[in-house]
């Protein structure tokens, strides 16, 4: 239960008490033995009615609580052919995880504004900031790997400029807001050379953690002709001649997740994401004033019955009064 005072406590505490004091100050019959006050019993009940009821008391209603709707949250994904290698919760592809995952982070968060961030030979912004849910359903559900046939192969931060600056112009417009990363990949480097570094500034990721897809055995991946065409053949690797092998580098990741300043989470299927949001300040970020505001209107308030009860006691009054009248006047006329 919660008090919504339509005044200071220390007023209604002071009106209460003049009140009561005016009710049994009655120096006509102060003194007076065996007088009987039904109706200064019944008065201050009223008062004491009055002073709860101003107090306001209720609880929450039937609302769906949006719990983080001061948020910007950026999923980072990995959409090189290697996010498609079938080592997830045995033979599905590593992406049925990191949509599962998406989903339930979403979920988590509700009412926070998601954003879409994919990356492999070049890093694209495939959902602006919205708190569109189903625009977000549609994004992760059509969310496909790069096509095989085209790969030159792409840097584990690759998103690194793009992300920068999307977190930046929120810092910019939106201050009040937190920024939380998802980072989700397998850590696998196919571009030549050591990946440059992530180079976040400091103070513009509020939460969030670098997930990690696959396993140390790795699965092999199948080709994609086109950008919605998974072909029924495998990628083959040109100095074996075999069927390519992608392996999870949680080495990488980890590093990865201390250039981001974020906790680093290995994925399993079967296992929950939700250990993830554990960094995100939902106490700091979880509400706005207009939440607030819409909390307090769907709240189901409980000072109405003791209006009622105040309207009890002021119709036995009157009663009470006319009953009173009417005796008077009898006792006027009787002989």
């Amino acid at each position: 239960m919660t008090l919504l005072p339509i005044a200071p406590v220390w007023v209604l505490a002071v009106l209460a008490t003049t009140a009561a004091v005016a009710i049994w100050w009655h120096p006509s019959s102060a003194g007076v033995p065996g007088v009987s006050r039904p109706s200064h019993w019944r008065l201050s009940a009223a008062v004491v009615l009055l002073g709860v009821a101003a107090l306001r008391p209720g609880v929450p209603g039937d609302e769906a609580e949006a719990t983080a709707a001061n948020l910007n949250v950026y999923f980072v994904v990995d959409t090189t052919s290697s996010i498609i290698a079938e080592d997830w919760g045995g033979e599905a592809p590593r992406l049925s995880g990191v949509r599962g995952d998406i989903s339930d982070l979403a979920l988590a968060l509700s009412g926070a504004r998601f954003s879409i961030v994919t990356f492999d030979q070049e890093a694209r912004v495939r959902l602006p900031l919205t708190t569109d849910t189903t625009a977000l359903d549609a994004a992760v559900s059509t969310l496909l790997p790069e096509a095989s046939e085209y790969s030159m192969g792409s840097s584990v931060t690759e998103a690194n400029e793009r992300l920068a600056t999307l977190l930046e112009q929120s810092s910019e417009r939106h201050p009040e807001r937190g920024r939380i990363v998802f980072y989700l990949g397998d850590g696998e480097q196919t571009a030549d050379g050591e990946p440059p570094p992530f180079t976040i500034p400091a103070g513009l990721i509020q939460g969030g953690a670098v997930l990690g897809y696959g396993t140390p055995d790795g699965g092999r991946m199948k080709s994609t002709r086109a950008r919605f065409d998974v072909s029924p053949s495998y990628i083959r690797d040109p100095t074996t001649g075999r069927d390519a092998v992608s392996v999870i580098d949680q080495d990488r990741l980890q590093e990865l997740a201390q250039q981001l300043g974020l906790p680093y989470l290995h994925r399993v299927a079967g296992e929950s994401v939700l250990p993830a949001v554990d960094s995100v300040d939902l106490a700091r970020y979880g509400s706005t004033e207009e939440l607030e505001r819409e909390r307090v209107s769907t709240r189901r308030e409980l000072y109405w019955p003791l209006l009622i009860g105040v309207v009890g006691v002021a119709l036995w009054e009157i009663g009470a009064g006319l009953s009173g009248l009417v005796q008077a006047r009898g006792r006027k006329g009787a002989p």
